[in-house]
């Protein structure tokens, strides 16, 4: 079934299979441990039933959006492993990014619930094929401003589309705004606005998904913080913005996950990052007021030579065990023909 907004389309879907919707329970999907997932991370979408807790199986679809902005569920190849109303990956691939929602379904009696909730879950990679440039290079923008978003590959392929997720409009190109173009890879807005807050990514026409990214519109004050997850050792730097000053970096106050780091300076910088410093970050001022909350991820880069040390590491590990029985039969050995 295809529709060209996703309210009607769920709400519609509601009358077909009913005509009494009102006595109809209800599926919510939900996600743990968090949206947010790094490559390998597990992560399990939770279907419930509201109504009517025994006697159900599950079923799983990923929401999909096409260049004329038409919605359809496809279900998932393996949806029959989530039958008992939770849906596990054990290990997280850039694949996996995408808006779920599921329904159930009872045999006796013979019953079919309306599709639940759509759950977004955004997978991102260590070094992905296709990038998310961002100009200018923040996750957080003011109102009323130009913004662009281009997708880039190792072969500067055009065949990639700017897609979005928004609270307020759900899954759609990102050329569906009043104020926006897109031209082959490059998506760009003229004014933005608070209702462009969302997430973006790229994607093909095979629908291949890559490297989304959260972005803040707000009005006032906001966070200078980077677009990508920041790598271990590295250097880290934040600002505080305001709109209507110059310059346009404020002496403010950073937080991180709700408790006060660094006070009165214009940026913050942490030299070298640990994964410890990982979690959520706002700057806030006196009087001009506070930002938006942005996720800061740090990934752990092992190089080539710290893999081999660690390798080399293991088969000592391993060895040791076998070494050590050796040593103690040769002892005995020894022992039981005197010669030691």
């Amino acid at each position: 079934m295809e529709l060209s907004k996703l309210p009607l389309v769920l709400l519609l879907i509601s009358h077909i299979h009913s005509g009494h919707t009102e006595d109809r329970v209800q599926t919510v999907l939900g996600v743990s441990p968090q949206k947010w997932l790094a490559e390998g991370d597990p992560v399990t979408l939770i279907c419930e039933v509201y109504g009517n807790s025994t006697g159900w199986t599950f079923s799983w679809y990923t929401l999909n959006v096409s260049s004329d902005n038409r919605y359809n569920f496809q279900l998932l190849s393996d949806s029959s492993r989530g039958a008992g109303g939770n849906y596990t990956v054990s290990s997280a691939a850039l694949k996996h990014t995408g808006v779920y929602v599921c329904r159930a379904e009872s045999r006796e009696p013979a019953y079919n619930t309306t599709y639940s909730n759509t759950q977004p879950v955004w997978v991102s990679g260590i070094s992905p094929r296709v990038s998310l440039i961002i100009s200018p290079s923040r996750t957080q923008h003011f109102t009323s401003v130009s913004l662009s978003l281009s997708c880039e590959d190792q072969s500067n392929s055009n065949r990639w589309r700017v897609k979005r997720y928004t609270e307020s409009l759900g899954l759609e190109d990102c050329s569906s705004s009043l104020w926006v173009s897109q031209t082959g890879s490059t998506c760009t807005f003229i004014f933005t606005s608070k209702s462009d807050t969302g997430v973006y990514w790229c994607q093909s026409e095979s629908e291949e998904k890559y490297d989304p990214v959260n972005i803040t519109v707000h009005l006032g004050v906001i966070l200078e913080s980077p677009v990508h997850p920041v790598t271990e050792g590295d250097t880290l730097t934040l600002r505080c913005l305001y709109q209507n000053s110059t310059p346009t970096n404020l002496r403010a106050d950073f937080y991180k996950d709700g408790s006060l780091i660094q006070n009165q300076t214009t940026e913050m910088i942490i030299s070298i990052v640990l994964k410890s410093h990982e979690g959520f970050y706002y700057c806030k001022h006196s009087e001009r007021g506070e930002s938006p909350k942005s996720w800061i991820s740090v990934r752990v880069f092992h190089s080539e030579s710290q893999i081999s040390v660690l390798h080399t590491l293991s088969s000592v590990l391993a060895v040791c065990p076998y070494l050590l029985v050796t040593v103690v039969l040769i002892f005995k050995c020894c022992r039981m023909r005197g010669t030691c």
